[in-house]
């Protein structure tokens, strides 16, 4: 048996806090213990209730911060981690002109691997410790990102761009070799340690009626993996694709007459989506990945989150950073604009909201619930240790490091996600591990 203990303030989610109330669904100890065992959660509960039970355990003390299980992003791209911040275009421009050039790069295996450790090193930093990844067109591209999330030991997803039309021909595969070449990378790493698998086809303009077709056939034979790809993130995009699949009942009709729309299926972005594509989505339990830091600077619209989010049909909602048409590997950032979108649309979005999407939202977008996104006993201990105040500036607001109660709490996540970035992130474990810590913090934690 090996176990382990750590003391600290302690926020996570039981339940969806856009459905019940804050009571319900928020769980919070001012002053908790959290005790692992082989890397997954044995019991959380407040220091007084069980350092007794466990007093021989040693005890990791983080005085004066916030304990989160681990950030989730629903979508991002790790090819396109050199080109973020490119200026200038909207969505099918900005492709031509940045992405697309920069994606043929990953043909080589080595440049792959570089690009892919500094990415999970900087997801990691951020606090992210499960996403679900686009690679390039090339088998060697998921290679090399699997090899360096297996090296880390890390909950990861991802998949090889399948995209056989109106694209530049070296980033091009055919449906037979995008069938073959992902039923192969399926073999070899879904369920590889923590790893799964995703079919990816970049979106419906850059696929064929055969691709999406092979690609329905490929879910079928292997229904436990993922299906992830965009959907109306652009009105020109929409637009497109009603002219490329003129037979389809809208931009969801496309995916849904291949057999892609399911329980499993992720789709970023959905700012065009209609009433009767929500509805689907809704019946399919499908899942929306919500990019706004990516909607914004792309100028693509603003996602309609109450509607998601809504009683009629509701529909599973991550978050996802988009790196590199999203401008910040940081999810705080990413709850940030996802405040200001809901804003702009005369709503509002609280702080343990924009957080549940963040942690235990996500992992139900994620079709994974039952593995991680709280402290549940017997998930893994994925999470992350914030100080909330990390800068001078988040000092003065957040006055008092620990609140005492909820009111007070929400108020100070608030602050937090409002203002913060990566200096919040004090420290990053994965499956118990120390994975990352930030230097500016190392002297203020201590086994006790």
């Amino acid at each position: 048996m090996s176990l382990k203990a750590f003391r600290g303030a302690f926020l996570d989610f039981i339940d969806d806090p856009f459905y019940v109330s804050e009571a319900d669904s928020v769980r919070y100890f001012s002053d908790g213990l959290l005790i692992l065992e082989n890397g997954k959660v044995k019991a959380l509960g407040t220091y007084d209730s069980l350092h007794q039970t466990y007093a021989d355990v040693p005890v990791m003390t983080y005085p004066d911060r916030l304990i989160l299980p681990g950030f989730i992003d629903t979508h991002i791209h790790f090819p396109q981690t050199e080109m973020i911040a490119a200026y200038g275009e909207q969505l099918l421009e900005w492709l031509s002109k940045y992405t697309f050039p920069i994606e043929g790069k990953f043909e080589d295996k080595a440049y792959a691997q570089e690009i892919a450790s500094f990415f999970l090193d900087e997801l990691l930093k951020h606090g992210t410790t499960t996403a679900l990844v686009f690679a390039a067109v090339y088998p060697q591209s998921v290679d090399a990102f699997f090899e360096e999330a297996s090296r880390r030991h890390l909950r990861m997803i991802a998949g090889k761009v399948l995209m056989d039309r109106n694209a530049p021909a070296f980033l091009t595969d055919t449906p037979e070799s995008a069938y073959a070449d992902s039923k192969r990378l399926i073999e070899k790493w879904h369920k590889h340690d923590r790893l799964l698998y995703a079919i990816t086809p970049r979106f419906a303009v850059t696929s064929s009626d055969e691709q999406l077709r092979l690609a329905g056939k490929l879910l079928a034979e292997f229904p436990d993996v993922y299906m992830h790809t965009h959907i109306s993130e652009n009105v020109n995009e929409v637009a497109l694709v009603a002219e490329l699949f003129p037979d389809s009942d809208g931009y969801l009709d496309v995916y849904d007459r291949a057999g892609l729309v399911g329980t499993k299926s992720v789709f970023a972005h959905g700012v065009q989506l209609t009433n009767a594509e929500f509805q689907r989505l809704s019946e399919a339990r499908s899942a929306i990945a919500f990019c706004p830091t990516s909607n914004l600077f792309l100028g693509s619209g603003l996602f309609n989150l109450k509607k998601a989010k809504s009683v009629d049909c509701p529909v599973k909602v991550g978050l996802g950073t988009d790196v590199g048409g999203g401008t910040s590997f940081s999810m705080l950032q990413t709850t940030s604009e996802a405040y200001k979108v809901t804003q702009l649309r005369g709503e509002t979005l609280s702080s343990f909201q924009a957080l549940f999407l963040a942690t235990l939202g996500g992992a139900r977008a994620l079709s994974l619930e039952d593995t991680l996104g709280n402290f549940e006993p017997g998930k893994e201990a994925d999470f992350i240790v914030l100080n909330p105040r990390a800068t001078p500036l988040m000092a003065r607001r957040n006055p008092t490091a620990i609140a005492p109660s909820l009111p007070e709490l929400a108020d100070q996540t608030f602050a937090t996600m409002i203002l913060g970035d990566d200096r919040v992130i004090h420290a990053t474990y994965i499956m118990g591990e120390l994975a990352y810590e930030n230097e500016a913090y190392k002297e203020n934690a201590a086994y006790k």
